[in-house]
């Protein structure tokens, strides 16, 4: 069982494509080596830590950081254009926050710890930002999405409320940078290849062959 570690924030777009282009590179490994297995590790990491805990206004962050709306939206159109092979449609005008995301790794922390494979729950998170405008920093909308995933809300919802977690994650997050990880996705195979970025999925493919070699 390979072990793939995945550096990402659920309010990086190019991460939502990196989850689809390593399906897909799984997909090429599996073509050769039909009973390849691999378990996924999801790792936190914090594009912008300085986020409120309450978010801030998506668009005019945005507009502040690229230095105007017409910049900000030729990003979106690459993204759009990047996401669209893997059948990933963005709905960036939906979206009326930038998240602190502390919740939400929190969260996903805990549904590894729950299940092992949190991957339904992960890709549920960057389709509700990106897809369906839901704020990632609100408890509410958090517990909804784990009751979507099959999680008891009952239970995610005491555990959001208390501060369970919390720790580990920040931890977890400062290790990620001390390794030198500045930019997500970030992929580690193996414990050993270690992709930077989105790759087109023959990389990635490659990166999984070596760390099996």
């Amino acid at each position: 069982m390979l072990t793939i570690e995945i550096a990402s924030d659920f309010v990086c777009p190019w991460c939502f494509i990196g989850i689809a282009r390593l399906k897909a590179a799984v997909g090429m490994v599996r073509a050769q080596r039909p009973d390849f297995q691999y378990q996924p590790k999801w790792c936190p990491f914090f594009l912008n830590p300085d986020t409120q805990p309450e978010g801030e206004p998506y668009l005019p962050f945005l507009e502040h950081k690229f230095g105007g709306r017409d910049k900000v939206e030729a990003i979106f159109e690459r993204v759009r254009a990047a996401g669209r092979p893997y059948g990933i449609e963005y709905a960036f005008e939906k979206i009326p926050f930038r998240a602190n995301t502390l919740k939400a790794h929190r969260l996903a922390a805990w549904a590894q710890a729950q299940q092992g494979d949190a991957a339904p729950l992960i890709e549920r998170l960057f389709a509700g930002n990106f897809q369906r405008g839901e704020h990632l920093g609100d408890t509410d909308t958090l517990v909804y999405i784990a009751g979507e995933c099959g999680y008891d809300t009952a239970a995610v919802a005491a555990f959001l409320a208390s501060r369970e977690l919390e720790a580990e994650v920040l931890a977890e997050a400062a290790e990620v940078v001390r390794l030198g990880i500045n930019m997500v996705p970030t992929f580690i195979i193996g414990g050993k290849e270690i992709i930077v970025g989105a790759e087109d999925p023959a990389v990635l493919a490659e990166g999984i062959r070596k760390a099996l070699a």
